[in-house]
């Protein structure tokens, strides 16, 4: 298929099983003028000196510079290469596409290459997942029961599951997270579940459930009954504070539908003060998304119009400061044609300095670098749309080598 590059699936196998077959550097490339160049350098270069080069390749070169000789495949998986590789040059973040159907099939996109890879991730049965990611690992957690988790990194496939958590099985909302510690590589994973109050409409039960990778133990930090007011499936954690939105469900005094609450996992706030958190959205949105860059909030909303606020107008971005919300940027509008018209249209996720949004009802993907302020799509995606209701979905993960669950 267009734009899919195959041997790519096979390396990260065989890289995982440490049986790569190694393919001559000639079958890698036709110019024989430029092999002798390479095997003359690769002679004279220490180990040392050649690791070091190596790690500053692109992820998906590494993986075909292991297929060189034996040499270079030893040093791309030396547990010291992996270290220095973590230290090198950081790596964009990909984006992974897959469609929405029982048995999900997707699609990693390298910003850097501007290639798409057929990547088969594990622990994926079925497209209908909650998923986070933070630092090279992805959180996986499944939409019946919401007991099933599972945390993996995407490149290596080493993956873990978790024990159940806590709280009500059978939640009306949940919102998945989780935050990699980058130094110590710990992590912790964090679920905000909402119920409803039986027959009152405007109570809902809340409480916030978090998993850590060191003591390997699930503890609720909270429960509380909010009014007016419910958790939804957004959440996301920024230097030890959660951030999640809340969904107004009438009978109290706001203009907007949206809110955000901030929860610090350190200090953990005392039972009934959640709401004194309470920070409003910068304008009427249709939907939000969450995200952590650089352990900075960003918010990718829907901008709903005025007398119609389910109806999107426009795609805002914004950093909070503090507690306000200041503006980035607005999608243009020859971008924005195409995303739909109604509050739930599009998937955004992101990390270092990229964001990637891209519409549920097609696979075209849009790429907005934060500090260039440049919105660009990316290559075309080889998934074709089957059937004129098919929807997509993605996630925005770093490719890391050194990082396991």
């Amino acid at each position: 298929m267009e734009g899919e590059t195959s041997w790519f699936s096979h390396c990260i196998d065989n890289f995982r099983r440490g049986t790569m077959e190694f393919d001559s550097f000639s079958e890698l490339n036709d110019e024989p003028n430029k092999e002798v160049a390479a095997v003359s350098m690769d002679i004279i270069l220490p180990d040392d000196l050649l690791e070091r080069i190596l790690a500053y390749l692109p992820i998906a070169s590494i993986f075909r510079a292991g297929c060189v000789c034996k040499r270079w495949h030893e040093i791309v998986t030396s547990k010291r290469f992996l270290w220095n590789s973590s230290h090198a040059s950081p790596h964009k973040p990909w984006y992974f596409m897959f469609t929405s159907s029982d048995e999900p099939v997707g699609y990693a996109y390298d910003p850097i290459l501007r290639k798409w890879y057929s990547l088969d991730l594990p622990c994926i049965e079925t497209s209908n997942l909650f998923i986070a990611s933070s630092c090279g690992l992805v959180c996986f957690m499944d939409n019946d029961s919401r007991s099933e988790l599972y945390v993996c990194n995407p490149i290596t496939k080493c993956s873990k599951g978790l024990e159940e958590p806590p709280g009500p099985k059978f939640s009306d909302y949940s919102a998945l997270a989780v935050s990699v510690d980058r130094s110590t590589h710990s992590y912790k994973v964090s679920i905000v579940k909402s119920k409803q109050v039986p027959g009152n409409f405007f109570q809902w039960d809340l409480s916030i459930h978090l998993y850590d990778s060191e003591t390997k133990t699930w503890v609720t930090t909270l429960t509380e009954i909010l009014t007016g007011w419910r958790a939804g499936d957004e959440s996301v954690i920024c230097d030890g504070i959660l951030y999640f939105l809340i969904y107004s469900t009438g009978g109290c005094a706001s203009d907007n539908r949206h809110g955000l609450i901030t929860y610090n996992l350190r200090t953990r706030s005392p039972h009934g003060l959640l709401m004194r958190s309470f920070i409003p959205v910068p304008c009427s949105l249709t939907c939000g998304r969450l995200m952590n860059l650089k352990e900075k909030l960003i918010m990718v909303g829907g901008i709903g119009k005025p007398d119609r606020p389910d109806i999107i107008k426009g795609i805002g971005i914004w950093i909070l400061t503090g507690r306000e919300w200041q503006e980035i940027a607005r999608m243009p509008y020859k971008y924005f044609q195409g995303f739909g018209e109604f509050d739930d249209v599009f998937a955004s996720s992101g990390t270092d300095d990229l964001l990637y949004i891209q519409s549920y009802g097609a696979p075209a993907l849009l790429v907005f670098d934060v500090n260039q302020k440049v919105w660009k799509w990316s290559q075309k995606c080889p998934v074709t749309k089957r059937f004129p209701l098919q929807l997509f979905s993605g996630f925005c993960f770093e490719p890391r080598l050194e990082i396991a669950p």
